[in-house]
């Protein structure tokens, strides 16, 4: 886990450099923590194979707060028990334990390069529950190398993109996809951060095995390290 160590370390170092990846006219104080754990007694009654009821209960949520959605790092989500893409394999159980940040805004939301970076892989994940359209960026700070992955994209973000490609700091390079290309979910991003992609492309684990929760969380710190808005 010592390049995990070492990317928490170059990101608090660097950090006045990072740049929002939205531009929403919002704070962090603005968002509302958003609970997909057992606790929360709502889903019990929700389908979570139903888009349209699950889109409903986000929107109802969001409404009743008057903001934008937020949270999911190391949560252990009852929600991801209806979708057998879920599957932890032989002896895994069920993997429930989110390794990224969910940022709950509405579909077309553009999205900025929060440092400069270099496309790693990108892919259509095209099942129902998964990420739909994926996009990997590979950075470099300090003689660091480290990853962000993107899910939920439109279709249209993967258009024009070759592995390696170079993009920018503050660069727009991707939007939220809607409900019909980004796995049968609300609108948002998945926003996760890689220590190693472990030969991984176009796709990573964004939900882990709760017997494997300590070694894919120190894979993948929380991402709050690089996630600013403006």
């Amino acid at each position: 886990m010592y390049k995990s160590r070492q990317l928490e370390a170059v990101l608090e170092k660097y950090n006045d450099t990072i740049e929002p990846i939205m531009k929403l006219g919002v704070n962090r104080e603005d968002f509302v923590e958003m609970d997909f754990t057992k606790t929360n007694q709502k889903l019990k009654n929700i389908n979570i194979n139903d888009t349209e009821a699950f889109k409903a209960y986000i929107q109802s949520v969001l409404n009743n707060y008057k903001k934008l959605g937020i949270g999911g790092y190391g949560e252990d989500r009852i929600i991801y028990h209806q979708s057998s893409i879920f599957n932890g394999g032989k002896g895994k159980g069920v993997r429930t334990i989110h390794l990224g940040i969910d940022i709950w805004v509405p579909a077309g939301t553009i999205i900025y390069a929060p440092i400069n970076s270099w496309v790693h892989s990108f892919r259509d994940n095209n099942k129902f529950g998964d990420y739909g359209a994926t996009i990997v960026l590979e950075h470099h700070l300090n003689d660091v190398t480290f990853y962000t992955l993107y899910g939920h994209l439109s279709r249209s973000s993967l258009k024009g993109l070759e592995e390696g490609m170079e993009i920018l700091k503050g660069d727009d390079f991707a939007s939220i996809g809607d409900s019909d290309e980004n796995g049968q979910w609300p609108p948002h991003l998945h926003f996760q951060l890689i220590s190693d992609m472990l030969g991984w492309k176009g796709d990573f684990y964004g939900v882990a095995p709760v017997t494997d929760k300590d070694y894919y969380m120190n894979l993948c710190p929380n991402p709050e390290k690089m996630l600013k808005f403006e």
